[in-house]
């Protein structure tokens, strides 16, 4: 069990510090704090920084604002079975266009025997959303934190996305995954993620092109 290395107080001063700076030297003070993960012979590589995506719609600006900092860091992907293959293909292709160290993590559950058995006869829609998300998300993130046991992850979170994510810090001590979870474009707005992705010439996911505002698994009732 990792012990927290800041204190409350701690903590405190250090988001008033961190909250006004580029996302950059939020990632920069991360990789200088936590470092990289160490490696292992037994298993993957442990500890340091990591970080998580999505690969929606506009998952490059925090990607390509990470690996500027650190080009290897790990990049965890939760694989429910229900992504859509577009998601896939984007994945591969931005997996081989910027080099990246993508760590892929699959639900146990074979897709349409789980819809099978936990009464869901269409694809298209989830009668219980929590259920699957429980089965096929959830599950495979928390198994997948415990194999890698960052000491903190990276996520794309924003605090204009949600009333719940306006209450976040930049950084903060995650209970349930035994890590910090830094959120470096917290205080961005989607207007600088949008802005910066053009100057970067970052591609969006497809699927965003084609007017999804949100993409995550295909269920109609999730996207």
């Amino acid at each position: 069990m990792t012990t927290p290395r800041f204190t409350p107080d701690d903590l405190d001063a250090l988001n008033t510090r961190l909250a006004p700076l580029h996302p950059r030297d939020i990632l920069r003070w991360a990789f200088d704090t936590f470092g990289p993960p160490v490696a292992s012979p037994n298993g993957p590589a442990t500890g340091g920084l990591i970080m998580t995506s999505s690969f929606g719609a506009d998952s490059l600006c925090s990607i390509h604002l990470a690996t500027q900092v650190f080009p290897e860091i790990p990049i965890v992907v939760i694989n429910t079975g229900f992504l859509f293959p577009e998601t896939l293909d984007f994945l591969s292709q931005m997996r081989d266009r910027f080099h990246l160290n993508i760590r892929e993590f699959h639900t146990r559950n074979d897709p349409l025997t789980w819809l099978s058995i936990n009464g869901e006869p269409d694809p298209a829609y989830r009668n219980n959303v929590d259920a699957c998300c429980a089965a096929n998300k959830n599950e495979v993130m928390d198994r997948a934190m415990r194999t890698l046991a960052p000491d903190a992850w990276i996520r794309g979170v924003r605090a204009d996305q949600s009333q719940t994510r306006a209450q976040m810090q930049v950084v903060q001590w995650s209970p349930r995954n035994n890590c910090y979870a830094v959120s470096p474009i917290l205080r961005w707005s989607s207007r600088d993620v949008f802005y910066y992705m053009k100057e970067h010439n970052l591609p969006h996911n497809p699927l965003w092109e084609k007017g999804y505002l949100s993409i995550g698994c295909n269920p109609l009732t999730c996207t």
